[in-house]
């Protein structure tokens, strides 16, 4: 049998210590994706929990790459990627459980539409509501946006309203990195994800540079998934707190012109400044040093 239509879609998760949301998610996989033509590679960023014992045992039939430290979800991913040999890869979360096939919708949509790069699937909580998995540009302007977007989103019927704006296909700036569809040709030609973004932001970036060479990003409400957000880092928020304004300020720095660095500067200081002097949080300070020492 022909090995592209054997491995049409590659299937990368990157997982550390997931081994309580492991288990569901690759029984989903099992249970709903045909193996004739697709791969699943777990890259594993040196768990310390069982969760390669889990893999070892329960699912031997996954490409499973071990490494030796955590070197990030956008690495990781760029890992998956060099092994695999899909037409299409398919960057999925560990935190997330499929309900049914997405594929046949995914890979007809990319394949009837050329100028389509990437496409990001509906997102739903456990229990069966919407959650937000779009968002505008970077920027300002489209960091408001994003935050009205998800102000709006903790008042049900608001909620309601964003979800019957977005219950056809709608060509968007940003989809999150959670169940992320790339042509692998694409990836790899523009390098992947910039290793540099060790977590969050990695998927704008990526995103960004897609658009920048000229092709669309898609999302689908025809096709959904159960993603349990935030599971990664509840444990560390302060740490990961510190790691977003690091990789928000280097995407700024990347992207964006000056006066936009230098209002989102201003903000942290007086964001944090504040902070720091009400809560004394010593991570408030971690970050204003971050804000004065980035160049």
């Amino acid at each position: 049998m022909n090995t592209e239509l054997n491995n049409l879609v590659s299937i990368i998760l990157v997982n550390y210590n997931g081994a309580d949301v492991l288990i569901d998610c690759l029984n989903s996989l099992e249970k709903f994706i045909p193996r004739d033509n697709c791969e699943i590679i777990l890259v594993d960023n040196n768990s310390q929990d069982n969760s390669v014992c889990i893999i070892n045992h329960k699912f031997p039939n996954i490409k499973l790459i071990k490494l030796p430290e955590n070197v990030g979800f956008g690495a990781g991913n760029n890992i998956g990627a060099k092994v695999a040999q899909g037409k299409f890869l398919f960057l999925l979360n560990t935190d997330t459980i499929l309900t049914s096939n997405l594929l046949p919708h995914l890979i007809e949509l990319m394949s009837t539409n050329l100028d389509v790069g990437v496409i990001g699937t509906k997102l739903v909580f456990p229990d069966g509501s919407f959650q937000i998995s779009f968002s505008p540009k970077i920027g300002i302007k489209g960091e408001i946006e994003a935050k009205k977007i998800h102000e709006n989103a903790e008042d049900k019927n608001k909620l309601n309203i964003i979800e019957q704006n977005f219950k056809d296909i709608k060509e968007v700036d940003i989809v999150v990195g959670a169940a992320f569809f790339i042509r692998t040709d694409l990836f790899n030609l523009l390098g992947g994800f910039d290793e540099k973004f060790f977590m969050y932001f990695e998927e704008s970036d990526l995103c960004q540079r897609v658009r920048n060479s000229g092709y669309k990003i898609l999302y689908t409400p025809y096709v959904s998934l159960i993603h349990i957000r935030g599971h990664s880092v509840n444990k560390i928020s302060n740490k990961m707190a510190v790691e977003y304004r690091r990789s928000q300020i280097y995407y700024y720095y990347k992207h964006l012109p000056m006066w936009e660095i230098l209002m989102l500067k201003i903000y942290l200081i007086l964001k944090f400044l504040y902070e720091y002097f009400t809560t004394f949080n010593p991570y408030s300070l971690k970050i204003l040093k971050l804000v004065f020492m980035y160049k």
